[in-house]
Protein backbone atom coordinates (compact mmCIF):
# COMPACT_ATOMS: atom_id res chain seq x y z
CA UNK A 1 0.00 0.00 0.00
CA UNK A 2 1.29 3.61 -0.90
CA UNK A 3 1.56 6.57 0.87
CA UNK A 4 -1.70 8.42 1.40
CA UNK A 5 -2.55 11.66 2.70
CA UNK A 6 -5.33 10.73 5.01
CA UNK A 7 -2.88 9.05 8.11
CA UNK A 8 -3.94 5.50 6.38
CA UNK A 9 -2.00 2.33 6.90
CA UNK A 10 0.73 3.44 4.31
CA UNK A 11 0.89 6.92 5.22
CA UNK A 12 1.70 5.76 9.20
CA UNK A 13 3.89 2.78 7.98
CA UNK A 14 6.17 5.58 5.37
CA UNK A 15 6.15 7.79 8.62
CA UNK A 16 7.59 5.50 11.19
CA UNK A 17 10.29 3.96 8.71
CA UNK A 18 10.93 7.70 8.03
CA UNK A 19 11.36 8.45 11.84
CA UNK A 20 13.37 5.25 11.96
CA UNK A 21 15.75 6.16 9.40
CA UNK A 22 16.26 9.71 11.06
CA UNK A 23 16.64 7.77 14.72
CA UNK A 24 19.63 5.32 13.12
CA UNK A 25 21.20 8.77 11.71
CA UNK A 26 21.09 11.05 14.82
CA UNK A 27 22.66 8.06 16.99
CA UNK A 28 25.79 8.19 14.98
CA UNK A 29 26.28 11.34 16.73
CA UNK A 30 26.82 13.81 14.07
CA UNK A 31 29.06 11.63 11.82
CA UNK A 32 28.46 10.86 8.32
CA UNK A 33 26.29 7.47 7.79
CA UNK A 34 26.32 5.32 4.69
CA UNK A 35 23.62 3.79 2.70
CA UNK A 36 24.81 0.19 3.64
CA UNK A 37 24.51 0.71 7.38
CA UNK A 38 20.93 1.83 6.84
CA UNK A 39 19.95 -0.67 5.14
CA UNK A 40 21.53 -3.28 7.16
CA UNK A 41 19.75 -1.37 10.45
CA UNK A 42 16.51 -0.64 9.11
CA UNK A 43 16.25 -4.12 7.24
CA UNK A 44 14.56 -1.88 4.61
CA UNK A 45 15.39 -2.17 0.57
CA UNK A 46 17.48 0.68 -0.61
CA UNK A 47 15.23 1.77 -2.97
CA UNK A 48 12.79 2.51 0.18
CA UNK A 49 15.72 4.02 2.12
CA UNK A 50 16.67 6.27 -0.53
CA UNK A 51 12.97 7.80 -1.26
CA UNK A 52 12.66 7.99 2.41
CA UNK A 53 15.69 9.71 2.90
CA UNK A 54 15.34 12.16 0.20
CA UNK A 55 11.80 13.18 1.72
CA UNK A 56 13.42 13.84 5.30
CA UNK A 57 16.53 16.07 3.19
CA UNK A 58 13.60 18.20 1.38
CA UNK A 59 12.25 18.87 4.67
CA UNK A 60 15.70 20.14 6.48
CA UNK A 61 16.44 16.75 8.76
CA UNK A 62 19.17 15.25 6.87
CA UNK A 63 22.18 16.05 4.50
CA UNK A 64 23.78 14.38 1.96
CA UNK A 65 27.40 15.12 1.20
CA UNK A 66 27.88 15.58 -2.54
CA UNK A 67 31.73 13.79 -2.42
CA UNK A 68 30.95 10.57 -0.23
CA UNK A 69 26.80 10.18 -0.60
CA UNK A 70 26.60 9.63 3.59
CA UNK A 71 23.71 11.49 5.14
CA UNK A 72 23.76 13.34 8.35
CA UNK A 73 21.44 15.47 10.60
CA UNK A 74 20.53 18.65 9.39
CA UNK A 75 19.82 21.81 10.30
CA UNK A 76 16.49 21.04 11.09
CA UNK A 77 17.24 18.81 13.18
CA UNK A 78 19.22 20.94 15.27
CA UNK A 79 16.43 23.32 15.58
CA UNK A 80 13.97 20.75 16.83
CA UNK A 81 16.07 19.51 19.53
CA UNK A 82 17.03 23.10 20.51
CA UNK A 83 13.43 23.64 20.62
CA UNK A 84 12.83 20.02 22.59
CA UNK A 85 16.01 20.71 24.84
CA UNK A 86 14.95 23.88 25.89
CA UNK A 87 10.99 22.80 26.73
CA UNK A 88 12.13 19.08 28.25
CA UNK A 89 15.63 18.69 29.11
CA UNK A 90 15.13 15.39 31.31
CA UNK A 91 19.10 14.65 30.99
CA UNK A 92 19.43 17.96 33.18
CA UNK A 93 17.18 17.19 35.69
CA UNK A 94 18.15 13.50 36.33
CA UNK A 95 22.25 13.85 35.78
CA UNK A 96 22.76 14.15 39.52
CA UNK A 97 20.84 11.51 40.24
CA UNK A 98 22.23 9.41 37.88
CA UNK A 99 25.42 10.37 39.10
CA UNK A 100 24.39 9.99 43.17
CA UNK A 101 22.54 6.35 41.98
CA UNK A 102 26.53 5.23 40.62
CA UNK A 103 28.17 6.58 43.32
CA UNK A 104 26.02 4.94 46.17
CA UNK A 105 25.59 1.23 43.96
CA UNK A 106 29.25 1.34 42.25
CA UNK A 107 27.01 -0.22 39.67
CA UNK A 108 25.82 1.58 36.15
CA UNK A 109 22.63 3.76 36.19
CA UNK A 110 20.28 4.69 33.25
CA UNK A 111 18.40 7.66 32.67
CA UNK A 112 15.49 5.96 30.10
CA UNK A 113 12.39 8.04 28.71
CA UNK A 114 9.31 7.16 26.81
CA UNK A 115 8.61 7.78 23.38
CA UNK A 116 5.53 6.24 22.47
CA UNK A 117 5.14 2.05 22.86
CA UNK A 118 9.21 2.16 23.33
CA UNK A 119 11.31 3.45 25.50
CA UNK A 120 15.19 5.06 24.69
CA UNK A 121 17.98 5.24 26.80
CA UNK A 122 18.93 8.77 27.02
CA UNK A 123 22.34 8.01 29.08
CA UNK A 124 24.50 5.48 30.64
CA UNK A 125 26.53 6.10 33.86
CA UNK A 126 29.01 3.67 34.93
CA UNK A 127 29.42 3.10 38.73
CA UNK A 128 33.18 1.85 40.17
CA UNK A 129 32.64 -1.72 40.05
CA UNK A 130 35.13 -2.81 38.01
CA UNK A 131 32.95 -5.71 36.27
CA UNK A 132 29.87 -4.01 34.32
CA UNK A 133 26.75 -5.51 32.39
CA UNK A 134 26.60 -4.03 28.85
CA UNK A 135 22.90 -4.98 28.57
CA UNK A 136 22.02 -1.26 27.50
CA UNK A 137 23.41 1.16 26.06
CA UNK A 138 23.02 5.17 25.37
CA UNK A 139 20.30 5.31 22.41
CA UNK A 140 18.74 1.84 22.39
CA UNK A 141 15.45 1.47 21.91
CA UNK A 142 13.33 -1.22 22.94
CA UNK A 143 9.52 -1.66 23.41
CA UNK A 144 8.00 -0.83 26.45
CA UNK A 145 8.24 -3.99 29.22
CA UNK A 146 11.72 -4.57 27.44
CA UNK A 147 14.07 -3.50 30.72
CA UNK A 148 13.99 -2.89 34.15
CA UNK A 149 13.33 0.69 33.29
CA UNK A 150 10.89 0.35 30.45
CA UNK A 151 9.28 -1.62 32.87
CA UNK A 152 8.66 0.60 35.05
CA UNK A 153 7.31 2.93 32.99
CA UNK A 154 4.38 0.38 31.10
CA UNK A 155 3.35 -0.48 34.43
CA UNK A 156 2.91 3.09 35.84
CA UNK A 157 0.85 3.91 32.80
CA UNK A 158 -3.26 4.02 33.40
CA UNK A 159 -5.06 0.69 32.48
CA UNK A 160 -6.47 1.61 29.14
CA UNK A 161 -3.18 3.13 28.14
CA UNK A 162 -0.75 0.33 28.90
CA UNK A 163 -3.80 -2.41 27.09
CA UNK A 164 -3.17 -0.24 24.21
CA UNK A 165 0.59 -0.31 24.24
CA UNK A 166 0.28 -3.85 24.42
CA UNK A 167 -1.43 -4.71 21.88
CA UNK A 168 0.63 -2.55 19.72
CA UNK A 169 3.94 -4.09 20.55
CA UNK A 170 2.64 -7.23 21.08
CA UNK A 171 3.88 -8.75 16.99
CA UNK A 172 7.71 -6.88 17.82
CA UNK A 173 8.00 -8.78 21.34
CA UNK A 174 7.26 -12.04 19.71
CA UNK A 175 9.01 -11.59 16.52
CA UNK A 176 12.34 -9.90 18.47
CA UNK A 177 12.51 -10.62 22.07
CA UNK A 178 11.19 -14.37 22.94
CA UNK A 179 11.51 -14.28 26.64
CA UNK A 180 8.91 -11.24 26.91
CA UNK A 181 5.84 -13.79 26.23
CA UNK A 182 1.60 -12.04 26.96
CA UNK A 183 2.64 -13.93 30.80
CA UNK A 184 5.45 -12.76 31.47
CA UNK A 185 5.10 -9.08 30.55
CA UNK A 186 2.20 -9.65 32.47
CA UNK A 187 3.52 -10.76 35.57
CA UNK A 188 6.16 -8.07 35.65
CA UNK A 189 3.71 -5.88 34.85
CA UNK A 190 1.68 -7.12 38.22
CA UNK A 191 4.72 -7.41 40.53
CA UNK A 192 5.92 -4.08 39.56
CA UNK A 193 2.78 -2.15 40.14
CA UNK A 194 2.64 -3.84 43.77
CA UNK A 195 6.23 -3.22 44.75
CA UNK A 196 6.41 0.04 42.97
CA UNK A 197 9.45 -0.81 41.00
CA UNK A 198 10.32 -3.28 37.98
CA UNK A 199 12.64 -5.87 38.06
CA UNK A 200 14.22 -7.36 34.63
CA UNK A 201 15.71 -11.11 35.75
CA UNK A 202 18.00 -11.87 33.06
CA UNK A 203 15.36 -11.59 30.77
CA UNK A 204 17.58 -9.66 28.05
CA UNK A 205 20.87 -10.97 28.51
CA UNK A 206 20.87 -13.48 31.58
CA UNK A 207 23.93 -12.36 33.70
CA UNK A 208 22.10 -8.70 33.70
CA UNK A 209 19.57 -7.65 36.13
CA UNK A 210 18.33 -4.56 36.86
CA UNK A 211 16.00 -2.84 38.87
CA UNK A 212 13.79 0.38 37.85
CA UNK A 213 11.83 3.09 39.18
CA UNK A 214 9.16 5.82 36.77
CA UNK A 215 9.24 9.66 37.59
CA UNK A 216 6.57 11.49 36.28
CA UNK A 217 6.79 15.25 35.01
CA UNK A 218 4.83 18.19 36.26
CA UNK A 219 1.94 17.34 34.64
CA UNK A 220 1.93 13.66 36.21
CA UNK A 221 2.18 11.69 33.20
CA UNK A 222 4.91 9.56 33.01
CA UNK A 223 7.85 10.64 31.31
CA UNK A 224 10.74 8.68 32.05
CA UNK A 225 12.23 5.96 34.69
CA UNK A 226 15.57 5.81 36.09
CA UNK A 227 17.63 2.18 36.65
CA UNK A 228 20.55 0.16 37.80
CA UNK A 229 21.86 -2.77 35.98
CA UNK A 230 24.18 -4.79 37.68
CA UNK A 231 26.06 -8.77 37.68
CA UNK A 232 22.90 -10.81 38.74
CA UNK A 233 25.16 -11.84 41.64
CA UNK A 234 24.93 -8.08 43.01
CA UNK A 235 21.37 -8.22 42.81
CA UNK A 236 20.26 -10.57 45.52
CA UNK A 237 16.98 -9.89 46.84
CA UNK A 238 17.98 -7.69 49.62
CA UNK A 239 19.98 -5.66 47.81
CA UNK A 240 17.36 -5.44 45.24
CA UNK A 241 15.11 -3.52 47.43
CA UNK A 242 17.72 -1.66 48.02
CA UNK A 243 18.54 -0.20 45.75
CA UNK A 244 14.86 0.40 44.66
CA UNK A 245 14.62 2.92 47.87
CA UNK A 246 17.52 4.63 46.66
CA UNK A 247 15.85 4.94 43.40
CA UNK A 248 12.76 5.90 44.23
CA UNK A 249 14.42 8.75 46.43
CA UNK A 250 16.32 9.60 43.38
CA UNK A 251 13.12 9.64 41.44
CA UNK A 252 11.26 12.12 44.05
CA UNK A 253 14.37 14.55 43.41
CA UNK A 254 14.05 14.33 39.33
CA UNK A 255 10.76 14.79 39.72
CA UNK A 256 11.07 17.92 42.16
CA UNK A 257 13.70 19.34 39.73
CA UNK A 258 11.22 18.76 36.72
CA UNK A 259 8.52 20.99 38.49
CA UNK A 260 11.03 23.29 39.23
CA UNK A 261 12.40 23.90 35.45
CA UNK A 262 8.81 23.17 33.74
CA UNK A 263 5.75 24.04 36.37
CA UNK A 264 2.93 26.41 35.97
CA UNK A 265 5.04 29.26 36.84
CA UNK A 266 7.88 28.78 34.45
CA UNK A 267 5.35 28.02 31.53
CA UNK A 268 3.79 31.34 32.39
CA UNK A 269 6.85 33.07 32.91
CA UNK A 270 8.34 31.37 29.08
CA UNK A 271 4.89 32.64 27.74
CA UNK A 272 4.98 36.14 28.83
CA UNK A 273 9.09 36.09 27.34
CA UNK A 274 7.68 34.99 24.12
CA UNK A 275 5.00 37.66 23.68
CA UNK A 276 7.54 40.55 24.70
Amino acid sequence: MGVNETGGPGGSQSVDRATQLLSLVAREGGAEVPMTRLTEASGLSRPTVRRLMLALIRAGYVEQDPRTRHYALGAESFVVGLLAQRRFNLLDSAIDSLLALSAESADSSFLTIRRGTHAVCVHREEGSYPIRTQALQAGDCHPLGVGAGSMAILAALPDDERHEVLAAIGQRLAADYPAYTPATVQDNVRRARQRGWALNAGLNLASSWAVGVAFRGPEGRVVGALSIAALDSRLAPARQSELAELLRHEARLTEGRLRRRLGPDNDHRSAKETST
